[in-house]
């Protein structure tokens, strides 16, 4: 009986404060990362020399570099050169400029996997590139990501749990003060790891209903 008063009074009263932080963050971090990962995509697949390396460069630095190494370097990094960002926009940052990174790997792949035909067929239509890309490639292009985009929002729902390492209170962060203050460990982390797996679970059964919504007649999946 006192666990359970303890869960009511404490664990979910804080961990729902840290729940509303982690869905502020999740929410544009994910916008953010998709329309970056769009971008740098279409750079590698369709940009020019320049653009294509610098592309590569950037996904190669923000997938190569472990995310809490990203999240230090704007939180505490960026002020030694007079460049202040609150936790809650650092961790924002850092959450976009990671999965827009893994985003474009996925685009780039879907992108890549329409047959050359169409675009042989919109540039005689008169199409220019930017056209073609936009109404022709890039629809089709996030249909097929959109699987692997879907498992990059999944993750980022988990690894919003480092914004705590830069002061950002969030669920994890809640969880942390509160076994700390509490020192009943198992509890709170259970607690909040319940509250992570809803999360996913809503998110993965969300994301399964936009995938079978979008799918094309004649390209239905089925699962085994």
């Amino acid at each position: 009986m006192e666990e359970l008063i303890f869960i009511r009074d404490e664990v979910l009263p804080a961990l729902m404060r840290g729940l509303k932080t982690s869905l502020l963050l999740i929410g544009p971090s994910a916008v953010c990362g998709l329309c970056i990962g769009v971008l740098v995509g279409a750079l590698r697949v369709y940009g020019g020399p320049l653009a294509g390396r610098t592309a590569d460069l950037y996904v190669a630095l923000f997938r190569g570099v472990p995310l809490v190494v990203q999240l230090f370097t704007w939180y505490f990094g960026l002020p030694h050169v007079g460049i202040y960002l609150s936790p809650f926009t650092a961790s924002v940052v850092g959450f976009s400029l990671c999965s827009g990174a893994y985003h474009s790997e996925y685009i780039r792949g879907a992108l890549l996997s329409i047959k050359k035909g169409q675009l042989l067929a919109a540039q005689a239509l008169g199409f220019s590139n930017l056209r073609m890309v936009m109404v022709v490639i890039l629809p089709q292009a996030l249909r097929r990501a959109l699987p692997g985009c879907g498992n990059e929002l999944i993750y980022l729902i988990k690894y919003s749990s480092l914004a705590y390492m830069v002061t950002c209170i969030e669920l994890t962060g809640e969880a942390k003060i509160l076994a700390s203050h509490s020192f009943k460990y198992l509890e709170v982390f259970f607690a909040a790891g319940f509250f992570y797996l809803i999360l996913v679970s809503l998110a993965g059964w969300l994301l399964q209903l936009l995938e079978d919504r979008l799918t094309l007649p004649g390209f239905e999946h089925h699962r085994m």
